[in-house]
């Protein structure tokens, strides 16, 4: 508000003294405004109304800069008004619309030196250079003024883009890191929880089972238990110690929270299924991750859980790397899980292989580990449908290939049997 009051009262003391000189030269001179003494407030009243008249030059530029360059023609009071008007034209920096108000703002130039004939001619060399010259020092100023806005609207543009994509990219690790938490939980969880359901399942079904068969049942109920919990916070750890990549300070604290207090809860709960108090508030020694030279210990929980697994394996597992040798091992307990789960009864063969990768080079300088896994697929009646899934599992396998590297596929083959296979490859 008072910036725009500010301009206008600008724009009529530059008029007044425009037109304060104007008079000055006349009486110098002994002369009067060609339409008489009294055009003098004419030429007032004028200037006034062209004042007023720029409150809409932004509303209608291109016409109040053509109506005040023409009023200025017989009114010096007008002058600073119509050079305001045309300041603010020429923000837009539209070469047309300027080349529309140069016509009457040279014609005002002439016709004001037949109003008020300060010079014997009326038109002079220097009323000339003067009308070109403010002409384009009032564009020149305009055309600054307008590529200033434009700048600032463009780092305004781009600072609320910014913004914008700082927020996807929040929104976007707080994603990646709930679904890197889902994924570890799945991995960690459903082969533990499965064997505790099974096992579990045939201690409410099964009658006929002697008191040591129902003891022993029970110690791996309580051990697949047990052994859940310490992978759990075995995970949560990584989770809450690992920084995430892209997500900055936000992925690491959403996982250091959730892992943080998650990580109490679990603790008590390893503590209570051991038998142990934790009084002095002492962390359990982080139980490592397994890897493929686990897989005797499980295929053989998932034997003693009723499955028939059979294992091959051909190469030195020993040489694979851990990081790879642990996402071999998960995607093997995996899809053991879900055999257990969707196929109950239907015999799964695991076979593994470590061996170089044929890429043109010798020796090789690629090594990949190849995992298989294939299961019968049981018929099923609509009386005992297969048990639903997070469908979290199979996904999950997929991008722990992919961020490796590798690859997996699964699917039907052509004798129906369910084949996962899956290829981890690292540098030799």
């Amino acid at each position: 508000m008072w910036g725009e009051t500010w301009r206008l009262l600008l724009a009529f003391l530059f008029g007044l003294a425009v037109w304060g000189a104007v008079q000055a030269q006349l009486d110098y001179r002994g002369a009067e405004p060609a339409f008489g003494k009294n055009w003098l407030l004419v030429d007032l009243a004028l200037g006034v109304a062209s004042t007023v008249l720029l409150l809409w030059r932004r509303r209608w530029p291109l016409a109040v800069a053509v109506v005040t360059a023409a009023v200025s023609g017989v009114s010096s009071v007008s002058v600073g008004a119509s050079a305001v008007a045309l300041v603010s034209l020429a923000t837009r920096r539209r070469w047309r619309e300027l080349a529309v108000v140069a016509v009457p703002w040279t014609l005002a130039g002439f016709a004001h030196a037949l109003v008020y004939p300060t010079e014997d001619a009326a038109v002079t060399l220097p009323n000339v250079i003067i009308g070109v010259l403010s002409f384009a020092v009032s564009v020149a100023i305009g055309w600054a003024i307008g590529e200033r806005r434009a700048f600032v609207a463009s780092l305004h543009d781009r600072a609320i883009t910014a913004e914008r994509e700082q927020s996807m990219r929040v929104v976007q690790a707080q994603l990646g890191e709930r679904a890197r938490i889902a994924r570890e939980m799945h991995d960690v969880l459903a082969h533990r929880i499965s064997l505790v359901a099974m096992h579990s399942g045939a201690l409410a079904y099964r009658t006929d089972l002697s008191p040591a068969e129902v003891r022993d049942t029970a110690e791996i109920v309580r051990e697949s238990a047990n052994r859940a919990l310490t992978e759990l916070r075995a995970v949560l750890g990584v989770l809450r110690d690992v920084p995430a990549p892209e997500g900055g300070a936000v992925g690491g604290a959403f996982g250091g929270a959730v892992g943080g207090a998650v990580d109490g809860a679990v603790d008590g709960a390893v503590d209570g299924a051991v038998g142990r108090p934790d009084a002095l508030g002492e962390r359990l020694p982080e139980r490592p991750q397994p890897t493929l030279g686990d897989l005797d210990t499980l295929v053989a929980e998932a034997t003693s859980a009723g499955a028939l697994v059979a294992l091959e394996r051909s190469g030195d597992l020993a040489e694979v790397p851990d990081s790879v040798s642990r996402s071999a091992y998960r995607i093997v307990q995996e899809c053991l899980t879900n055999a257990r789960k969707h196929a109950p009864g239907a015999r799964a063969l695991v076979r593994v292989d470590v061996g170089p990768e044929p890429d043109g080079t010798q020796p090789p300088a690629t090594r990949a580990v190849r995992v298989t896994v294939r299961n019968g697929i049981p018929p099923r009646d609509d009386a005992d449908p297969a048990p639903p899934g997070a469908g979290l599992g199979l996904i999950g396998l997929t991008e722990r290939a992919v961020l490796g590297g590798g690859e997996l596929t699964y699917g039907r083959d052509r004798r129906g049997d369910f084949v996962v296979s899956a290829r981890l490859p690292w540098a030799s």
